[in-house]
């Protein structure tokens, strides 16, 4: 108890010093929220462009496919605003032996690098996905209850360690290769895909998005139980079983990943 005070306190220093260092620069806060939802509407647009030209999409309607898009912006935004400094590992934090001030320091050093910064303008991704999501409803006919609602609110920071998992499995690969921010950038790749339905594509990426890199845990799964309200057992259930197995997997590669560690200048 008295070591997790004591890292609720260091996330508030660290916090307050992030904020301190953004107020510096706010100039670049308001760019990069601003182009994130100059991004989002086009591809809102080109959504639009699709469904005036057809009814649906292998059975989902437009507002169907909006709401799994916008549902998938909320988990993904939570790890960007949260533990976006885990990409600085696998560029360059490890490669320009900068890893090293983590070592001296008398704290883990997975949580100071989760906690080390905020990435801001990750706030347009949350504004966006709750404001798709808010559009959509109405046009929906979900069947709401205390259970529903309940379980639609847990899963998402689930959803969300499934990010983070994967990010930290990804970036502790620099302990042994000095650089491996390509290896997780080609696994967010694939988040891509699990932003619209799964049964759109075909059995191989289904298979990849759902049982290989379970993004589809992240958005899909958990939106089409609360549009259906169907097997939630599978739908959220799964996405905390495999949250917990990523976050494992990624802790211990990390802990592995330090022992290896060996320090490297430019």
């Amino acid at each position: 108890m008295k070591q997790i005070k004591r890292m609720l306190r260091m996330h508030r220093i660290f916090v307050a010093q992030e904020f301190k260092r953004m107020m510096e620069y706010k100039g670049d806060f308001v760019v990069g929220i601003i182009g994130f939802l100059l991004g989002q509407f086009f591809n809102m647009l080109f959504l639009w462009i699709i469904f005036s030209q057809i009814p649906s999409l292998m059975g989902w309607s437009l507002e169907q496919v909006v709401f799994i898009y916008g549902f998938s912006l909320i988990p993904k935004g939570l790890d960007h605003l949260l533990f976006d400094n885990l990409w600085a590992i696998g560029h360059f934090t490890v490669r320009k032996g900068d890893f090293d001030k983590y070592l001296t320091r008398p704290i883990n050093t997975l949580f100071h690098v989760m906690v080390e910064k905020l990435q801001i303008d990750a706030l347009g991704e949350l504004i966006m996905g709750v404001a798709l999501i808010c559009i959509t409803l109405p046009s929906l006919s979900i069947e709401w209850s205390f259970i529903k609602i309940l379980l639609a609110i847990l899963v998402i920071p689930f959803s969300t360690l499934i990010y983070t998992g994967i990010k930290i499995a990804t970036a502790a690969i620099a302990f042994w290769t000095k650089r491996s921010g390509n290896i997780t950038y080609m696994f967010y790749m694939v988040n891509d895909f699990a932003k619209y339905p799964v049964t759109i594509y075909n059995n191989v990426v289904r298979s990849i998005i759902t049982y290989i890199i379970p993004f589809a845990f992240t958005a899909f799964y958990p939106a089409n139980y609360i549009l259906t309200g169907e097997n939630p057992l599978f739908n959220i259930g799964l996405s905390v079983v495999i949250s917990l197995i990523l976050m494992t997997i990624g802790v211990l590669i990390w802990n592995r990943g330090i022992k290896a560690y060996e320090s490297a200048g430019s």
